[in-house]
């Protein structure tokens, strides 16, 4: 299922993503040596709509055409035949940003080993840094996500920006595996095609390229606005879900996207609901303890928020709110110490 190479494909460096089945055959990993021997892990199109990770790792390798790469480079391309619809994710496919350790499987599918045999594999390279390049639905800003608190891993994120992420759910993501081996980051760079995210992503990879190693002084406060994903948010399959309508059980508002990374206070409207119906979500919090009361309400039909809170990932696509998750709910984090 795995096809590793040691150069680029002919035409890589041009390619669209929903064109990359022409020239790989499904999942790949390409090493490129460079004067640094412990490689930068980099993932892209883990699913399949998200393509500025490709764009940005054409800009970087263009750079380079004619001179080596300050360090080793491998890249993972992951999810060729759902970029080739332009979708997040085949109907017969599991998510494969959540297939990269298997503590939660039922069944060990294909692509559970195919993870494995990556992060094994990248093990005995002696992996230097992870980056996995991530696109989203809604209004975001560009941010880092990083799955420990240790100053490695914060400044690695900090690189990118200076809004922090830390989670440790959803489990199974690429940035958790490659956690037990490396200082290991996600990149959110907003909508596919947003302003400026290719060029922040490239720039961004170019950036750990050139590192002879990695920052581990202790980051200071106010160097960082660090978030604590608390609990992800879902909307049970039994309730009908429609955005800036009213014909469904829970109506999100038309705006609903514009709503995220705001510290919302308690009563913020956040959707309407059908007369009788009890609370229409989940938030499993660490745990895996359904924490949503404590966090919204209804009034009048209404769903609202019961605390102060923030919402991260947001969107208006119904379709991948189901495939996913309609959002996180985040808290500021202070760092113990001022320093990290």
């Amino acid at each position: 299922m795995l096809t590793e190479l040691n150069s680029l494909p002919t035409h890589f460096l041009d390619i669209e993503a929903r064109d990359l089945h022409r020239i790989l055959s499904g999942p790949t990993l390409i090493h490129l040596s460079g004067r640094e021997s412990e490689p930068l892990f980099v993932s892209v199109l883990l699913h399949g709509n998200e393509d500025t990770g490709l764009k940005a790792i054409q800009s970087v390798l263009k750079k380079y055409q004619t001179q080596s790469l300050p360090r080793s480079l491998s890249l993972f391309i992951g999810n060729v035949d759902a970029a080739r619809l332009g979708i997040r994710l085949k109907d017969n496919q599991p998510d494969y940003n959540r297939v990269w350790s298997a503590e939660d499987a039922e069944t060990l599918l294909p692509e559970h080993h195919l993870m494995r045999k990556i992060v094994s594999i990248m093990a005995k390279r002696k992996v230097f840094a992870s980056i996995d390049i991530h696109n989203n639905t809604g209004i975001n800003p560009h941010y880092g996500c990083v799955n420990r608190l240790e100053a490695a891993f914060l400044n690695l994120a900090r690189l990118f920006s200076r809004i922090v992420v830390y989670f440790t759910t959803p489990k199974g993501v690429q940035s958790e595996a490659f956690a037990n081996l490396c200082p290991a980051v996600t990149l959110e760079c907003g909508k596919p095609g947003g302003f400026g995210s290719v060029e922040h992503a490239a720039s961004f990879v170019d950036s750990v390229l050139n590192l002879s190693c990695l920052p581990t002084q202790p980051v200071a406060e106010d160097d960082l606005d660090l978030f604590h994903t608390v609990a992800v948010v879902k909307i049970p399959k039994d309730i009908s879900l429609s955005v800036g309508e009213s014909s469904a059980m829970l109506n999100l508002k038309a705006d609903i996207d514009h709503y995220n990374f705001r510290e919302l206070p308690p009563g913020t409207h956040l959707a309407t609901v059908t007369s009788g119906c009890e609370l229409p979500l989940h938030a499993w919090d660490e745990k895996e303890k359904d924490i949503g009361v404590h966090y919204f309400e209804i009034q009048d039909n209404a769903l609202v928020t019961r605390r102060t809170v923030m919402l991260a990932m947001l969107t208006r696509d119904v379709e991948i709110i189901r495939q996913d998750c309609l959002c996180y709910l985040m808290e500021r984090l202070k760092i113990v110490g001022k320093t990290i």
